[in-house]
């Protein structure tokens, strides 16, 4: 089993989340005018530094939150995530599905503590699996979870992206390093998924533009980021913070203890 790989998998996860995340921890003087026909209160009036400033603070201190991602840069490959939909908290505990690049296939991904389940489809085992090993594994276990716990290398690797607190430390620790966007710009309120926002812009040092939008009513969470140019094209949306995460786990009828798949694929 390629257990180098899906390390490598879980660690792009993280920072293709990152990416994202870190420039809404701008230290830079932002602007501080927002577009004519402002009619936000509150968040709306502050700089566009305060406003970084606030919506990072209000990620560093959410207990969970439900992450999209999506990613249509052309660097992006089959061990890359094309895209990502996970609840995810401080605990390490998440549920959701990864989407891998170049039609690297889907997994669904469960992990509660130290327990993990992954239930791959074809396309991820025929393509994350080299060889005739992919399309037995494929046969063998469609439609089954992979459970294991993060002893295992490939599932510790793969459930990396699972841990908000990991995220947060990073986000904190990288705040205010070059890599941030410069000239922080507010714009006029506007509107995501039905939610008013404030858009933060910014450039990073490579000319990649960089749009936070930040909640304008109630806590000024970052409910969405983007990045473009230079070959980047990457969305993330942030919902519901601190709602726990689903704690339903798969049935053992439907799951496959991952010595089995180990034992399996030495055979082949």
């Amino acid at each position: 089993m390629p257990r180098t790989r899906l390390r490598t998998a879980g660690a792009a996860c993280t920072a293709a989340v990152l990416a994202l995340l870190v420039p809404g921890c701008s230290d830079d003087d932002g602007g501080s005018g927002g577009g004519k026909g402002d009619k936000g209160e509150g968040t709306a009036d502050l700089s566009a530094k305060e406003i970084s400033d606030k919506a990072k603070q209000e990620l560093l201190d959410a207990k969970s939150v439900h992450l999209t991602l999506t990613d249509k840069g052309r660097d992006v490959d089959k061990d890359d995530p094309a895209a990502m939909d996970l609840a995810l908290d401080r605990d390490g505990n998440c549920a959701g599905t990864l989407t891998f690049g170049a039609d690297g296939g889907r997994a669904e991904l469960v992990k509660r503590g130290d327990k993990v389940w992954m239930k791959p489809d074809q396309a991820f085992w025929k393509t994350q699996v080299p060889g005739g090993q992919g399309d037995a594994a494929a046969e063998l276990f469609k439609d089954r979870y992979i459970h294991g716990t993060t002893k295992d290398p490939m599932l510790k690797g793969l459930s990396e992206v699972c841990d908000l607190k990991e995220l947060q430390e990073n986000v904190s620790d990288d705040a205010g390093s070059d890599d941030d966007p410069k000239d922080l710009r507010k714009g006029a309120v506007t509107t995501v998924d039905g939610t008013r926002v404030i858009p933060l812009t910014g450039k990073d040092d490579d000319g990649k533009e960089t749009t936070l939008y930040v909640a304008a009513e109630g806590k000024p969470y970052l409910v969405r980021a983007t990045e473009k140019g230079d070959g980047a094209d990457q969305t993330t949306t942030l919902t519901d913070y601190d709602k726990p995460v689903p704690t339903k786990t798969p049935s053992a009828k439907d799951s496959v203890d991952i010595s089995k798949l180990e034992q399996e694929l030495q055979q082949v």
